[in-house]
């Protein structure tokens, strides 16, 4: 897949997300519907989190010699207050503005191989390398909230 590819990935994440949940109640939105999987609200305020955190390590990558990224810990996120809010619209606004911000950043990047340290998996991950991971996870939070959506009681999806 190219790059230009996997920015187009990016880029429609929000628009899709917003598609799938239209007309979802806040109730829907916070019910675990799927047994150890997170809510659709929790799956989306986790895109928000980690995409903002994403955005910044390329920041530290582009702007830092032999940067350490932050540590993301998407699960203990995940159970914070504001993780399990209905009210996703707020994740949503946030994320479209920062991929507008990040897909305007990574069309100037002209080295891609640009890398920084990340302690939690004792690996360098390439700006090539977080490209990679962060467009397929729009696509793998994508598929998890169909899930979840599919173990909805019939009259509710």
């Amino acid at each position: 897949m190219t790059r230009n590819e996997k920015t187009d990935i990016i880029r429609a994440c929000v628009p899709r997300l917003r598609e799938l949940i239209a007309g979802l109640s806040d109730q829907e939105l916070i019910t675990p519907y799927d047994s150890g999987e997170w809510t659709i609200a929790q799956n989306i305020h986790h895109l928000a989190d980690t995409h903002l955190n994403t955005y910044l390590r390329f920041k530290f990558i582009l702007t830092t010699e032999s940067p350490t990224l932050p540590m993301i810990l998407a699960p203990e996120m995940a159970q914070l207050p504001d993780a399990s809010d209905a009210n996703v619209e707020a994740s949503l606004t946030m994320l479209e503005g920062i991929h507008l911000r990040w897909i305007n950043m990574m069309q100037q990047i002209d080295d891609w191989s640009q890398s920084g340290y990340y302690p939690r998996l004792e690996l360098d991950f390439s700006l090539e390398g977080l490209l990679d991971y962060y467009s397929e996870h729009c696509n793998i939070h994508y598929r998890q909230i169909q899930g979840v959506m599919a173990k909805m009681p019939e009259s509710l999806a």
